[in-house]
């Protein structure tokens, strides 16, 4: 279990601390000084650390200091009465994760943690190849034998201890973060920071905000200094996933600072100098897009210093079966299951099903079958209706949950959708709603442009590169969608 330390002399931060966290399962420890504080760090060994910089005794940057010593991966977020720049600046300097002004927001507080608290896994659970004994749940395991998996762990191994730039290439839920959290832990940069930004899953200013930090009143909204990953992570390690969706002018900015190594805050004119290795990753044809002008030639070559391409799961020949046996362990753990086999049936539809959603897709269908297995066995009926449809006459190819045949045609009943996945029993009716009136919506507009994206992509409101991304995760093929008769 998760645990959060708080150092400080105020009692009402300690209650505010407890209470913002009341309703989860994170462990919650507190110190009113510093000699006490050491003493449960070195007790509860926490996650996340939460310190007053004007403590009594000592102050809590040389308190931090010390602490770095023992655990230096151990987010530090500092809490200051005072809205000092220099302070604040300083924290930076010495690897502060972040810092909270008094009094505190519950929901900055609770914001600020859950993201520490992710970067602290994302450090700290090993990513190792899966060996013949039972797996660990302090780890992550890259599982597969193939021999294009093969090569993935050998360019791995080839290019971790290198100080370069990796691009990571591969479908939709292929993988990618765990390639990424190795390349990381066997570089030499290890002991140092790693965090991860999906730069698919913010706005434009979020993003750049999010990566290169703001000043104060940068923008609407900006109401304190914020200090960015890079600026953050400085001396270690940061991810960018779906780096083929960041907008021209983060574009620029990223590629300075693999350059020069420097960059200024969304609203600043100071000059900030970082040390940082960037692993990046994609699912998008960047060629394509640096054709279209919608991403820059010079950057594309600054990111692709080497090159490591992971393979879909559908050409991972021999890997299905390793996968399955992995989630059925861990998933019987987590579910409190005992379900010890698949029958020879359901595994043969799984092994003909193309995955289009690859390993990720497969690891919510498993996790699903074994929520409403009875007995021992996953059996055909237990499966998506995806993979039990994928082979019926008439079916359409490379479905994603929750397809049916109001998705390819005029009119949709999302009541009778909603009804269905509710019955079966679905923990992600959410995200398989957002996608069942996603199919609907980009394949009407399709139809109706007679499968031209580009004249789909304007009526939709959104750049040809989304639509083309959007097509791929949810199986969408122009030839399907405009064939006569539909």
């Amino acid at each position: 279990m998760a645990s959060l330390l708080v150092i400080d002399d105020d009692r009402t931060v300690l209650l505010l601390v407890k209470k913002a966290f009341a309703d989860s399962d994170l462990e919650i420890h507190c110190a009113s000084d510093a000699e006490s504080g050491m003493v449960a760090l070195r007790e509860h060994k926490p996650d996340v650390l939460l310190l007053d910089i004007l403590l009594p005794e000592i102050s809590g940057m040389e308190l931090a200091r010390e602490i770095r010593t023992i655990d230096i991966r151990l987010p530090v977020i500092f809490i200051t009465a005072t809205n000092d720049s220099d302070t604040a600046i300083e924290a930076m300097k010495m690897g502060a994760y972040d810092y909270l002004l008094k009094p505190l927001d519950i929901r900055q507080v609770r914001t600020l943690v859950e993201r520490a608290l992710e970067t602290r896994r994302l450090m700290n659970s090993p990513v190792r190849l899966q060996e013949a004994e039972s797996d660990s749940e302090e780890s992550d395991v890259l599982v597969g034998r193939s021999p294009k998996m093969l090569e993935v762990y050998k360019q791995i191994g080839r290019v971790a201890a290198q100080d370069v730039t990796v691009l990571i290439r591969g479908e939709s839920g292929s993988g990618k973060e765990l390639i990424a959290r190795a390349l990381y832990q066997h570089s030499h940069r290890n002991g140092q920071c790693f965090m991860a930004v999906n730069c698919a899953a913010l706005t434009d200013t979020l993003l750049e905000s999010e990566l290169f930090g703001h000043e104060k009143g940068a923008f609407t909204g900006a109401d304190r200094r914020h200090i960015g990953r890079f600026e953050q992570c400085n001396g270690g390690t940061i991810f960018l996933d779906e780096v083929g969706d960041m907008s021209p002018a983060t574009q620029s900015k990223v590629l300075r600072l693999l350059q020069e190594q420097k960059f200024e805050r969304v609203g600043g004119h100071d000059t900030i100098s970082v040390d940082v290795r960037l692993i990046s990753a994609t699912n998008r044809d960047l060629e394509q897009m640096i054709e279209q002008n919608e991403f820059r030639l010079d950057l594309f070559h600054r990111l692709n210093g080497f090159e490591i391409q992971l393979p879909p799961l559908r050409e991972r020949s021999g890997d299905l079966k390793l996968l399955l046996d992995h989630f059925l362990k861990r998933f019987n753990t987590q579910l409190n299951k005992n379900i010890t086999s698949i029958s020879a049936e359901a595994l043969e539809l799984m092994e003909k099903y193309p995955w289009p959603g690859n390993i990720r897709e497969m690891q919510g269908a498993v996790r699903r079958a074994m929520l409403m297995a009875t007995g021992p066995t996953i059996v055909p009926e237990l499966l998506p209706k995806d993979i039990l449809e994928y082979l019926q006459p008439g079916s359409a190819p490379r479905r994603s949950a929750g397809s049916r045949s109001s998705d390819e045609g005029g009119s949709v009943d999302l009541a009778e959708f909603l009804d269905d996945r509710m019955s079966s029993g679905s923990e992600n009716v959410y995200q398989e709603s957002l996608q069942f009136m996603e199919r609907y919506l980009l394949t009407r507009v399709l139809r109706e442009t007679q499968g031209n994206q580009s004249k789909a992509a304007l009526r939709l409101g959104i750049t040809r590169g989304s639509l083309r991304n959007k097509m791929r995760e949810l199986g969408i093929q122009v030839g399907q969608v405009v064939e006569p008769g539909e």
